[in-house]
């Protein structure tokens, strides 16, 4: 399902527009990473820092969903701290974890 870059609201499967924004929808990118619970957070930093992720899906070994972060344009290390915070309990509950990266083309 395509998310709107601009504010990461759900949008319907055929639109080409936000219908909040009028922004365009852009083509998705997705990749995984599997990672131990060790490097979850630094893996994610890291990935906050590339610029280019619009969305990041943790996962656990079964492949439920743990964790969805909207990434929108302008987030600041003090509105990522929450999610960091959560992150750091996944990582002590799980052993293995898959990072699902969304990212605009």
């Amino acid at each position: 399902m395509p998310y709107c870059w601009k504010h990461g609201a759900k949008l319907k499967e055929n639109e080409k527009f936000c219908p909040a924004y009028g922004a365009p929808v852009a083509k998705v990118v997705r990749e995984e990473f599997s990672v131990s619970a060790d490097n979850l957070i630094e893996k994610v930093k890291e990935l906050l820092h590339e610029g280019n992720v619009t969305r990041i899906i943790i996962k656990n070994e079964k492949g439920k969903t743990l964790l969805e972060i909207p990434v929108t344009i302008g987030v600041v290390g003090v509105l990522v701290a929450p999610w960091l915070a959560a992150l750091g309990v996944i990582a002590a509950l799980a052993t293995n974890c898959t990072i699902v990266v969304e990212r605009r083309e």
